[in-house]
C-alpha cells in the first residue's frame, strides 16, 4: 500500500513539462536553446542540452533549433574539458519512449566520460543493447 501510495505521489515530468515550466540551473543558453546539468547524472558534470521550443522528437527540431543546440553542445564541451577534464564523450538523444524517452520535451545528453568509469568501454553507445554491445572486428 505504501509503495501504491509513492508511485500516486509521484511528479509526471510531463505534465507540465518539467523542460518547458521549470528550468533549473541552466549554465548556457541562446535565443534557441538552452543548457542545464542534468539532475539524474549518469557522470560529473553530464549535461542537457535543450531547445525552448517544445516538441517531442529530436528529428521535429528545425534546423535553427539544432544548430542552437549543437553549439551549446560545443560551449559545454568547452566548459567541462576546462572544469572536469574528462577523457572522452558520449552524446546522445533518446526519442520515444522505445528508446528510453521519459521527458517528452526533445533533449540531448552530453555524457563526460573518465578512465575507468567502466572496465570496458567498446562499444560506447551501443550497450543500450546490451547483447549486442560487444564486437569483434
Amino acid at each position: 500500500m505504501l509503495s501504491e501510495e509513492k508511485q500516486e505521489k509521484k511528479r509526471d515530468p510531463n505534465n507540465p513539462c518539467l523542460l518547458c515550466k521549470d528550468p533549473r540551473g541552466v549554465s548556457l543558453n541562446n535565443e534557441l536553446a538552452y543548457s542545464a546539468r542534468d539532475s539524474y547524472a549518469v557522470s560529473p558534470g553530464h549535461t542537457l542540452i535543450i531547445p525552448r521550443r517544445h516538441v517531442a522528437s529530436f528529428f521535429d527540431l528545425t534546423p535553427d533549433e539544432i544548430n542552437a543546440c549543437m553549439e551549446l553542445v560545443n560551449e559545454e564541451r568547452n566548459a567541462l574539458d576546462e572544469e572536469l577534464k574528462p577523457d572522452g564523450y558520449n552524446i546522445g538523444v533518446n526519442v520515444g519512449p522505445a528508446a528510453g524517452q521519459s521527458i517528452l520535451h526533445a533533449h540531448i545528453h552530453l555524457i563526460p566520460r573518465y578512465k575507468g568509469d567502466v572496465e570496458n568501454p567498446q562499444g560506447g553507445v551501443r550497450h543500450v543493447l546490451p547483447k549486442k554491445a560487444y564486437y569483434t572486428r
